[in-house]
């Protein structure tokens, strides 16, 4: 994705200096006459509030995203990143974008859902899309437009802020293979899964990211999720649990958004909103490789130090979805905008499916038929 900033950049660079060429040609005359004074560019200084810790990837996430935005304007709007709690706590950077105190955000969508449902549909729904079906949705299936009426109803801009896949699934103390283990435990996640696990009496606590390895630590919480491999290694649940309840049906795709207070996005010029849009496309893409490189990696050192990974029965699942398509038909039914949103994203999986499953069962390589060898059996 660097090349893309650079390209950028080169553009911007190689007009420059076709003015400058053309102004070489100028006659005797012309040279004589005085240049007009330039305007100086005005400067736009931004702060963005976001809800992750430094330690957390999704901060160097944020960090990437301003970064190529002053690279790809020349510095004219330079942003600066500030962790969870430097300038407001994690689950207030909402408000703090739409009241002006920062000028943008970064967070994952389902900690709003107390101001829409609507919000959770864009960060990860149930057994719904994917990384890669997620931003094909947000850009071409129609899913921006949809955020656009969402987030403007709060006077915000919306912007794809990365997807870092799967998640992986629930750390467990001991092996879990029924959801009816759940029962009676006490298990930290967020969204719409905390919903459906609640009603199938699960209790729930949707701690924000900092706080659940001390929760998990110290018993207040039997099982923690948090996001994909990658994201979640470096928080170190591994030290705590040995088991891993899989597959992530809770977040079959960890979205991201950036969002802009409306006012201050509408004070820029066309061409640095232009550039806004531009770095995000670039950061979605970008965060999708390193993750899926990263999700790989962190596997492999979660099996190192005995992590045991452990599926979910078909029977398991099969509930879960049940449950979910049930709790979602029952959140339609009173958003209108929810219904239109996940009324999209279903006719799109509709389409999209149909393809997707044709060409399954050589890529990538399922491990068993083709890493394996049981092709050749």
């Amino acid at each position: 994705m660097k090349k893309l900033v650079n390209y950028l950049i080169s553009c911007v660079m190689f007009t420059a200096l076709m003015f400058t060429v053309t102004g070489c040609g100028q006659d005797k005359k012309a040279e004589t006459t005085a240049a007009p004074a330039v305007a100086e560019k005005k400067i736009y200084n931004w702060k963005m509030a976001t809800t992750w810790s430094t330690g957390i990837p999704w901060h160097d996430t944020a960090v990437h995203f301003a970064e190529t935005v002053e690279k790809i304007t020349d510095g004219q709007l330079k942003i600066k990143v500030f962790p969870d709690g430097a300038l407001v706590p994690a689950f207030e950077v909402f408000d703090a974008v739409r009241n002006g105190v920062v000028e943008m955000g970064h967070d994952w969508p389902g900690y709003w859902k107390g101001k829409d449902e609507g919000f959770v549909a864009f960060a990860s729904v149930p057994f719904g899309l994917n990384n890669i079906e997620y931003s094909i949705w947000l850009m071409e299936g129609g899913g921006m437009a949809l955020a656009d009426e969402l987030y403007g109803n709060f006077g915000l801009k919306p912007l794809m802020g990365g997807n870092s896949g799967q998640e992986m699934g629930f750390f467990t103390k001991n092996p879990v293979t029924d959801v009816k283990q759940l029962a009676g435990m006490k298990i930290r996640t967020v969204g719409w899964a905390a919903d459906i696990l609640k009603e199938m009496g699960v209790s729930v606590t949707p701690l924000p990211g900092g706080e659940i390895y001390l929760a998990f630590e110290r018993g207040v919480l039997d099982s923690a999720e948090f996001s994909t491999p990658f994201i979640t290694y470096p928080m170190g649940f591994q030290e705590i649990a040995k088991n891993v309840m899989l597959p992530g049906w809770h977040q079959t795709g960890v979205q991201n958004m950036f969002s802009i207070n409306k006012k201050a996005y509408d004070e820029l010029p066309p061409y640095l909103q232009q550039a806004l849009i531009i770095a995000s496309y670039e950061t979605q893409m970008w965060d999708i490789a390193r993750s899926e490189k990263k999700n790989a990696e962190a596997i492999l050192k979660y099996q190192t130090e005995g992590v045991s990974f452990n599926k979910l029965d078909a029977q398991s699942l099969n509930e879960l979805r049940k449950t979910t398509d049930a709790y979602l038909a029952k959140l339609r039914s009173t958003n209108p905008l929810l219904d239109r949103i996940l009324g999209s994203q279903n006719d799109f999986i509709a389409e999209y499916s149909v393809w997707k499953d044709l060409r399954g069962g050589v890529a990538a390589f399922p491990k068993d038929e083709y890493l394996s060898g049981k092709h050749y059996e």
